[in-house]
């Protein structure tokens, strides 16, 4: 039976977004309902961020304990993978999260709903959510609603996804039986992290990118060294390089390509196919309401809401960078400005990270962006491979990169490339949003021996005044 409740706001969507909107909206006292279709933490806890990272890792083990002999360490046996298990403690770190999530929000007073959830006309001042669940349908009378619906893999002609030879992220990360041969269509951040993980386990993996050069977006330099290391792991990549289609050929697959030198056959046993997101923006009744959108993606203010008053949206669903922190962050905005507070989108820079091998991090501009807005810069670098630390943990790939205006000294962007970049990156970002200096970073005294001690050595490059490597 049909039943109606009413709520301050309504959040649709549990993912990074909606689950941290939520818990902030109970936190200032809203009354809040949080709607989910499928499983609690969306996309990112469910089968993104978290597990993708718990397979990196586990692939990064597997590699070391291979390559342990040089520390004086040998395993008389050689390890194995064991696809299953691997997928059973990955499995039990998403439960332990996804769990959490519905704690949190009822421990902050906000409520859990399961249902699909779609926007109706309301009356003057209110907005319908009517919800289709499993005891049938609830309409939610709320003066506000937050999209936090994510977004979801693109696919590509030739290539529709059966998840049982033609893979997107999702199916990648749930393969309980190595494949010999993979073929990844698409060299950004998540066919290249999920290619790494694959081809350190043993798979021989194929790269197809359309574009001239792999992470398209990330520092150039730090690109180059990532291409090696994928060279160095039998990773082949080919760039200029589209994917046509695939058929069938005895026990596996043939992936056809077209090069600027003519077609090609690339024979695999299975296809990830990784060229970038959409938005869920469907199905929620906003053409009905008015709600303006570009390209799919819902168009909002730096207070996120929408051209419909009441209605905000949040996430992957509002465009920009795809990514889970951007989605907190603007989670933690609408809350505060839906319960009144002066509060709106105002950030500096919005880090990011691609969990390759070695790792790249990069907050702010690169140095052809600084250039191509008019600054002249100044550049410092700082190799690994003179780094105290990452000798002593035996993974000397990659620098530090500071890029700063030539005249001000200030930081406009700094990149990573090397073990704990992930990590290292939160003090760029810091750095740029409070409006920091060369001098601020290198005269700061860092911790030795350390991993970030490379960001104040090459904040001392780009002014001249490096100790443990030769100034240019």
């Amino acid at each position: 039976m049909a039943k109606e409740v009413r709520a301050d706001a309504v959040v649709i969507g549990s993912g990074p977004g909606g689950y941290v909107c939520g818990i902030r909206l109970g936190q200032l006292g809203v009354k809040t309902i949080v709607i989910e279709k499928e499983s609690p933490g969306g996309v990112c806890l469910n089968v993104g961020c978290i597990p993708s990272k718990a397979l990196i890792h586990a692939a990064k083990t597997y590699e070391k304990l291979g390559k342990s002999e040089g520390m004086g360490i040998r395993v008389k046996t050689a390890p194995e993978v064991d696809l299953v298990q691997m997928q059973k403690w990955k499995g039990g770190i998403v439960k332990k999260l996804t769990g959490g999530v519905k704690q949190l929000l009822k421990a902050n007073g906000a409520e859990f709903m399961m249902g699909t959830a779609r926007l109706a006309r309301g009356s003057s001042g209110s907005h319908r959510v009517i919800v289709d669940g499993k005891d049938g349908e609830t309409t939610i009378l709320a003066k506000n609603v937050v999209l936090a619906t994510g977004s979801r893999p693109i696919e590509i002609p030739g290539f529709a996804v059966d998840q049982q030879r033609v893979l997107d992220s999702s199916g990648a990360l749930a393969i309980s039986d190595l494949p010999s041969r993979m073929v990844v269509i698409g060299g950004g951040y998540i066919g290249l992290e999920l290619g790494t993980v694959y081809a350190k386990l043993g798979t021989k993996v194929t790269v197809v990118e359309a574009m001239s050069s792999l992470l398209g977006s990330m520092d150039s330099d730090c690109v180059k060294v990532v291409s090696r290391k994928l060279k160095k792991m039998g990773v082949d990549v080919m760039v200029d390089t589209k994917a046509k289609g695939w058929k069938k050929k005895g026990k596996g697959i043939v992936v056809k390509v077209e090069t600027k030198k003519g077609s090609e056959e690339i024979a695999s046993d299975l296809v990830l196919v990784s060229v970038g997101r959409r938005p869920n923006s469907e199905g929620l009744g906003l053409d009905a309401l008015g709600v303006a959108l570009d390209r799919g993606f819902v168009k909002v203010d730096d207070r996120l809401e929408t051209n419909v008053p009441g209605i905000y949206a949040i996430g992957d669903l509002c465009g920009g960078m795809l990514l889970a922190h951007k989605a907190s962050k603007e989670a933690e905005v609408v809350a505060e400005v839906i319960a009144g507070h002066n509060a709106a989108m105002d950030v500096r820079t919005i880090p990011a990270v691609v969990f390759t091998d070695p790792e790249v991090a990069s907050s702010g501009m690169t140095e052809s962006e600084a250039k191509q807005a008019g600054h002249s810069v100044k550049v410092g670098k700082f190799p690994f491979a003179a780094l105290g630390r990452a000798l002593s943990v035996n993974d000397t790939d990659g620098f530090a990169k500071v890029i700063a205006d030539a005249e001000s000294n200030e930081i406009l962007g700094l990149h990573i490339v090397g073990n704990g970049a992930s990590d290292l990156i939160s003090e760029g970002a810091l750095a740029i949003e409070m409006g920091a200096e060369l001098h601020d970073l290198s005269l700061t005294v860092h911790p030795h021996p350390t991993l970030s001690e490379a960001l104040m050595e090459a904040a001392s490059a780009a002014l001249g005044e490096a100790v443990h490597v030769v100034n240019k």
